[in-house]
């Protein structure tokens, strides 16, 4: 009865999950770390409630090629174009990491093509875990965020040579460099002809599901979409994940890109818990106890390797200290991918029996930390802040020429981020004749809007040596228009430092950060959320003839009193709106 057994360990897999994430979420730990441990409590290496991994890992493959779907939706192919920067980045951290493979391999005695794929392993970063963080984290579109999700996408895309150099590295593939470049021609060919067609064939597909109005119709489709593609890009020699990441930036090209993202969710989280207890499950306690001093010399080696390998290809393609210390933490892992490598590295002699053990329990322990390392990452970034001292030694890049704004400028606005919101400010203080400066993060756009006549300079915001070269203390205001939680928070108590005078305005997707920016220094806190409640009941009490002088009152009152009656939900909106309406009345 294989059906009653896995409905058994999808029971007890589902079951402990709930009480060890509960317990970890009372302990402020990550879900991510309750996942890994319940899979090495219940895994074959624990407990052995579940011995058959096997039909674990097919859902939990299906759970990050959901991931990795629903990322791409919120992506778009003029996003992806926009990271053509980090290309370069990535791949000087790829290589890296092998060069140093290879050195730290000759020096303990392999040979050099096992150093080589052992590179290829630690190469690889975890795509399913960094993006569920930066997700959570709200570090999407942030510069780390951007840098962290591109140099992600170069690891996927090297999966391909590398799985067709692991053979001949371990004196297996046939043909020499004439079959390894056929197979990568198939690869590439096979995955134009699928976006070719995607890009051509699925706008057309969903614009006909749509018309029939069934929703069961449209959820099928999208489902179909992203595991069709993922299953030929597989075919083609790329990973499912990658395929179907491919397929959710084709999706996030139609207007139904939204509401297909809201019809996947539910699949994507029950799935992808799957996928985090798998990983832990491949933890074996014994080696770690047979080899503890082995063990833990490889996790501190792996992690600080690539955290240095990382930044420095960070900072060598025009990022500063900051975006780049915080996408080395949070890539200082072991992917994924690397454990599908691991096998056909094992099938062809490149790792023995007891060397794989070792690897898989190196790599689950990195994926462990990387929740702990990426809370800590902040913290590590303003110390690493000091180094940027040590500059003056370094040739100047020229997206790090912070070019001090004139003396004579005062009473400025130092807008913080160049996104949309930064950008319409910038064209109303234009148009309206008040001076301004920008401080934007991406070196590529820094180099354009300074051609278009923009007063706009490359740096860091919570840096005070930036926010001083911007004129912060003749500076009337500042505005925080960036994409990072964490970024403004801290821009915020170094900008109330250097000037306490300074109107501070910050702008913030999450309600929980409303108070701590207020405590911090800021004047004002513009809520996403919040605006657009406020502009819909507008919208609302116009319809209804609520005279617009009212509308307008009480949206100021709600603002002045920092959002408390949206947040409180306070159930006297009623009353306060007629009697505010009354007075009203009477005035006129």
């Amino acid at each position: 009865m294989a059906e009653l057994a896995f409905l058994r360990d999808l029971v007890i897999l589902f079951g402990a999950s709930i009480v060890v994430v509960y317990c970890f979420n009372k302990l402020r730990v990550p879900a991510v770390v309750g996942f890994l441990v319940a899979g090495a409590l219940l895994g074959p290496y624990g407990l052995d409630f579940v011995d058959d991994v096997a039909r674990i890992e097919v859902f939990a493959e299906v759970g990050v090629v959901m991931l990795l779907f629903t990322i791409g939706v919120e992506f778009s192919l003029a996003h992806i174009a926009s990271l053509r920067a980090v290309v370069g980045g990535g791949t000087i951290q790829i290589a890296s990491a092998i060069g140093l493979s290879v050195l730290a391999g000759m020096a303990v005695g392999l040979p050099v093509n096992q150093g080589v794929f052992w590179g290829f392993l630690i190469a690889m970063s975890s795509t399913a875990i960094v993006l569920k963080m930066v997700t959570e984290r709200g570090e999407t579109n942030s510069p780390q965020g951007r840098l962290t999700i591109g140099i992600l996408i170069v690891q996927d895309l090297a999966v391909v040579p590398m799985m067709v150099l692991t053979p001949v590295l371990g004196g297996q593939g046939d043909g020499g460099a004439a079959a390894v470049l056929w197979s990568l021609s198939k690869a590439v060919l096979l995955m134009t002809l699928i976006l070719v067609a995607a890009r051509f064939l699925v706008p057309r597909l969903l614009i006909e599901v749509v018309r029939s109005r069934s929703r069961e119709l449209f959820v099928i489709t999208i489902i179909l979409v992203c595991l069709g593609i993922a299953w030929l890009s597989s075919l083609a020699g790329l990973s499912l994940a990658l395929g179907a990441f491919i397929a959710g930036l084709i999706i996030s090209e139609s207007e139904y890109s939204h509401q297909a993202m809201a019809e996947i969710l539910p699949f994507r989280d029950s799935f992808n818990s799957l996928f985090f207890i798998s990983i832990g499950m491949l933890l074996d306690l014994r080696v770690l106890l047979s080899h503890p001093l082995l063990v833990a010399g490889l996790v501190a080696t792996i992690v600080g390797g690539k955290f240095v390998t990382s930044v420095v290809a960070a900072v060598a393609v025009g990022y500063s200290w900051r975006p780049a210390v915080l996408m080395g933490t949070a890539l200082a892992q072991v992917g994924e991918f690397s454990f599908i490598l691991s096998k056909v590295g094992k099938d062809v002699g490149l790792l023995t029996g007891e060397s794989f053990q070792v690897f898989l329990t190196v790599s689950v322990l990195t994926l462990l930390l990387t929740p702990f390392l990426i809370q800590a990452s902040p913290a590590l970034a303003r110390r690493a802040e000091a180094i940027q001292r040590l500059r003056r030694w370094l040739p100047e890049r020229p997206a790090d020429s912070y070019a001090a704004p004139p003396l004579h400028l005062r009473d400025h606005t130092i807008i913080a981020g160049y996104g949309v919101n930064g950008r319409n400010l910038a064209k109303v203080l234009r148009e309206t004749e008040i001076a301004f400066v920008v401080v934007e993060m991406d070196g590529e756009t820094v180099r354009q809007e300074q051609k278009n006549g923009i007063s706009m300079y490359f740096g860091d915001v919570t840096h005070p040596q930036v926010l001083r070269r911007l004129g912060i203390h003749d500076a009337r205001a500042l505005v925080l228009a960036i994409s990072d939680p964490i970024a403004t928070r801290r821009a915020v108590k170094v900008a109330r430092q250097l000037n306490p005078d300074i109107h501070i305005i910050a702008r913030t997707r999450y309600l929980r950060e409303i108070d701590d920016l207020l405590a911090l220094g800021a004047n004002e806190v513009v809520p996403m959320e919040f605006e657009t409640s406020i502009e819909i009941f507008g919208l609302v009490l116009l319809h209804y003839r609520m005279p617009p002088r009212l509308v307008a009152e009480k949206a100021e009152r709600i603002r002045k009193e920092g959002y408390a009656l949206l947040r409180k939900g306070r159930p006297d909106l009623k009353e306060i709106v007629v009697r505010e309406a009354d007075d009203l009345y009477v005035d006129d």
